[in-house]
């Protein structure tokens, strides 16, 4: 059986209804990750951390402007 599901807060959990019973031990096999794929991750990450100068040297001073 191939059971899909996310991985949160240490537990893996079924996207879908698993028809086994409460408590029955199981098995996950993870997939080989892609090199590509976690070198396209690191670089994104990088991006992230990376700051930017955009002139505002105060931001929150604005943030009533965005508010409903």
């Amino acid at each position: 059986m191939t059971v899909k599901a996310i991985y949160e807060n240490g537990v893996f959990r079924p996207i879908e209804p698993v028809d086994i019973a409460e408590r029955t031990p199981v098995e996950v096999i993870l997939p080989e990750s892609d090199p590509d794929e976690r070198r396209n991750q690191a670089e994104i990450f990088k991006l992230l951390r990376t700051s930017y100068p955009s002139g505002h040297t105060d931001t929150a001073a604005r943030h009533n402007e965005h508010q409903p």
